[in-house]
This record gives C-alpha cells, sequence and structure tokens, in this order.
C-alpha cells in the first residue's frame, strides 16, 4: 500500500496528502468522540473538485475506503476514521461567489456556515440554516447532515435552500445537479437525495445556495415555567396560530449549566425556559410577540420577558447557543437530537426525566421546540465503566421512546455509525432495503463512509 500512496501522492499538489501520525490523530474522530474510531492511513485536503475526483479513482482502483469530513463538529460519529482508510477533509475548498441578482451563492463546502452568512450579507442577503454551532460548522457538513437550527421553525433547514451540487461519486465522476433556478422539475429530485446523506452516496465538492433579503431584527421573549409540560402546552399553541421566527426549549439542568458559565440571572429554580423571537416588521411583529407573551402568561409562565432591543433578545440566544458546551462541562455527553410531534413534546421530555432518575444519570434536554426536535444530553464519566453502560442503555431507550411517540431517531445530526444499529428498526424493513438498493448503485464497493448511516 506505501507505493501506491505514493502514486496518489504524486498525482496530487504537494501538502494535499498527510500521513505524519500526529496529525492523523487530530483526524479520528469528530465531536461525538467515537470510541471505535480508527487510524486513517492518509488524510487528504483537496483544494478543488478535480483533485476529489483523483482522490476517488485512487480509492475505488484499490478498494480503500474514504471517510468525507467537514470541520469535524458532527455529534453522531458521520465523521469517525476507519483504519488504513482515508479520511478526505474538505477544509481547504473555501472558494464562494454571490450573486445578488438571483440572490444565490455559489460556495464549496470548507466554508464555515457562519463566513457564508458573512459573505452574503455583504449583499444585504441573508442565509438562513443556523445550528447551534454555526461559528465552527462547515456548509459540506450541513448539506451532509441536512442541518437545521434555531430559525428553522419558520425559514426551514439546509435541504430548502440548497438549489444545485456538484458531487464526486464513488468512481470519481462528476456530476452537476440543479442550479441557481427556483423551480426545476426535470429529472428525479436528486439534489435533495444527496442532502443529508452523510457522504456515503457522494461528495459534494459546490453548493449552489440560495438566499433570502437581510432578516428584520424583530423582538424576542422569555418566559420560564414551573411546569415542562405547562410550557410545552404554550408550543402547541403558538405554532397553530402564528410562526415565530424562533421558539426554543432549555430544562432546569440546561438552565442551570448555563447560569453557572454565564451568570445571566437565570431562574435557577425554573423547570423550563422558553426563548421566543418574531421577526417580521412592523404591526404584525409587535402583535406577534405580544400573542406569544400572552400565550405563556396563559399557561402559568412565573416570568415574561419581552424586548425589542436586539443586544438583550440576541444575549438569550446566545444562552440557548451555549446550552451544550455548558452541560459538556458537567462531564462527557452522548447527544441525542431525537424529533417528536409537537403535541408529544411534553411526553418526550417527561419521558427523558424519568430515565434518567431510572439510570442515576444527569440528562438535560434543550430543544428547537417550534418543530419537535430536541437534544437529550446525556452526560457521563468515560472512566466509570458501569455509568457508561447506563448511558449508552439510556441513550437507546430515548430513542425508543421518541419512535414509540410517534417520532424519529434523528432531526438533523444525521444517524452517523452511533444511531445506526437503531435505523433499521426505524425505517422498517422495505424502506432499509430502497436505502441499500440506491447506496449499491450509486456506491457498488461501498467505498464512501461506510458503516455510517446506512
Amino acid at each position: 500500500m506505501d507505493s501506491a500512496l505514493s502514486a496518489l501522492i504524486a498525482e496530487l499538489p504537494d501538502g494535499t496528502v498527510v500521513t505524519d501520525p500526529d496529525i492523523l490523530g487530530s483526524y479520528r474522530q469528530d465531536r461525538a468522540a467515537d470510541p471505535d474510531a480508527g487510524t486513517p492511513l492518509a488524510v487528504v485536503r483537496p483544494r478543488r473538485t478535480e483533485e476529489v475526483q483523483t482522490v476517488m479513482r485512487w480509492a475505488t482502483a484499490h478498494h480503500v475506503p474514504v471517510v468525507p469530513r467537514g470541520a469535524g463538529t458532527g455529534l453522531s460519529g458521520g465523521a469517525t476514521a476507519l483504519d488504513g482508510g482515508l479520511v478526505l477533509s474538505t477544509e481547504l475548498m473555501r472558494d464562494i461567489a454571490i450573486d445578488p441578482v438571483t440572490r444565490t451563492a455559489v460556495t464549496q463546502p470548507g466554508l464555515f456556515n457562519a463566513e457564508v452568512k458573512k459573505a452574503v450579507a455583504e449583499y444585504g442577503l441573508w442565509y438562513p440554516p443556523d445550528p447551534s454551532s454555526y461559528e465552527i460548522c462547515s456548509i459540506g457538513g450541513n448539506i451532509a447532515t441536512n442541518a437545521g437550527g434555531l430559525c428553522c421553525v419558520k425559514y426551514g433547514v439546509t435541504t430548502d435552500y440548497v438549489l444545485g451540487v456538484q458531487v464526486v461519486l464513488a468512481d470519481g465522476t462528476a456530476v452537476r445537479l440543479g442550479g441557481p433556478r427556483l423551480k426545476d422539475v426535470a429529472g428525479l429530485s436528486l439534489v435533495k437525495l444527496f442532502v443529508g446523506s452523510e457522504g456515503t452516496l457522494g461528495i459534494v465538492t459546490e453548493a449552489t445556495l440560495k438566499l433570502l433579503p437581510a432578516q428584520h431584527r424583530g423582538c424576542t421573549v422569555v418566559a420560564s415555567f414551573d411546569s415542562v409540560a405547562a410550557a410545552a402546552d404554550a408550543v402547541v399553541e403558538i405554532t397553530g396560530r402564528i410562526r415565530p421566527s424562533m421558539l426554543e426549549f432549555m430544562d432546569a439542568v440546561a438552565i442551570n449549566a448555563v447560569e453557572d458559565k454565564l451568570k445571566m440571572g437565570l431562574d435557577r429554580n425554573a423547570a423550563a425556559m422558553m426563548v421566543a423571537a418574531s421577526d417580521d416588521r412592523g404591526p404584525a411583529g409587535v402583535e406577534d410577540t405580544e400573542y406569544m407573551a400572552s400565550v405563556f402568561t396563559e399557561h402559568g409562565a412565573t416570568e415574561v420577558f419581552t424586548t425589542a432591543d436586539p443586544d438583550e433578545g440576541e444575549a438569550f440566544v446566545a444562552a440557548r447557543r451555549y446550552a451544550i458546551p455548558a452541560v459538556e462541562a458537567k462531564g462527557s455527553l452522548l447527544l441525542e437530537d431525537v424529533g417528536v410531534p409537537l403535541p408529544a413534546l411534553a411526553e418526550l421530555v417527561s419521558g427523558v426525566e424519568k430515565l434518567a432518575e431510572q439510570h442515576g444519570l444527569m440528562i438535560s434536554v434543550i430543544a428547537h421546540a417550534g418543530d419537535g426536535n430536541t437534544h437529550p444530553l446525556v452526560v457521563f464519566d468515560p472512566s466509570d465503566a458501569a455509568m457508561t453502560e447506563r448511558a449508552h442503555t439510556a441513550f437507546g431507550e430515548i430513542m425508543d421512546l421518541a419512535v414509540g411517540l410517534g417520532g424519529t431517531i434523528t432531526g438533523e445530526h444525521g444517524v452517523g455509525r452511533l444511531k445506526r444499529p437503531w435505523l433499521a428498526g426505524y425505517l422498517g424493513p422495505e424502506a432499509m432495503e430502497l436505502n441499500r438498493r440506491i447506496k449499491v448503485a450509486l456506491d457498488p464497493d461501498d467505498i464512501l463512509n461506510p458503516g455510517a448511516g446506512l
């Protein structure tokens, strides 16, 4: 294999292929920290589509698996390295071109979500998908998992903004799909097939993104509750009438973890905190804000705070974004992202609370409450074997709970490797077989990210 790898190194620009053991170690895992991660043969950091094609032709010829990797912020083990395989990192693929007339951006996958937002903002435009990790996660990774975020309750998720892609298939073929057209139904919807496929069907080397006019800085409503059920009931009522631009939930564990770090004066005795917003202009925005505040009050909120000050509002949004790092300070995490229909939100959260008590664990729940996508965070000490076993048991039982409530095992983080054991049971045999047939058609040798997703 050394001579074969030397041939690949010779075909690519200097420095593209990295074999230094110390550097390889930093590419073994994504943020999920999969303990079963292997050590790759090499890390490849291309800059152009043609270089990705070269890598995939070589990998296919030598039957070497390739794990695509964005910024490494994935939470399901989708970028876990394999022994003797390649990690193909898109971190150096950072070109972007913006067309303000068609309101589109053509970008390579290595740019961070925040960098795309900043670049398009110079033209008075906005790229809406906003995962909590938007400052450090890449567009390529967002596409791979169909990431959502805090504003998806109103604006949708990544797939709603990907108009086209250039993708390199397992055999090195580069294909352009879609483009800067808002309506295009010629052929099958192949762009949608690749969004959320976790690098198992092809490697996206370029994406055409739909942009919107800059978001209006509206009003924020923050409410504390002494009952999770009351907060969840308020969510159902609000979403049944209006479309807030944000409707986020934090449980008592998350509230206290954030307060430990940020010292914002959050109510440590609250069972739940809601952070809601409206970005509608003029009277409509005021009416929506007043309506949400009244619903929170009617459902027993112990405190309701409304502000039109952008900085004050952003402070509470930042607190919600900080929830995962704050809880992570309590120990290692198994991060969930199960989703349920909105009426089942309270039952899911209360069910997670019962599992935490049953297994003697700290489990926090934060949520994009407006669309039912929750993030239970299972805290454990990896040096404690018994606790680690209980944590993994609870991890699986949370997925079982969500599915039993009519929900899904993942809303935006992807299946990766951590959730793969539950995928077949969730999809059912017919849908699972259909997924496998598509995988075999596009990647017959199982070269692309084997063991992830499908």
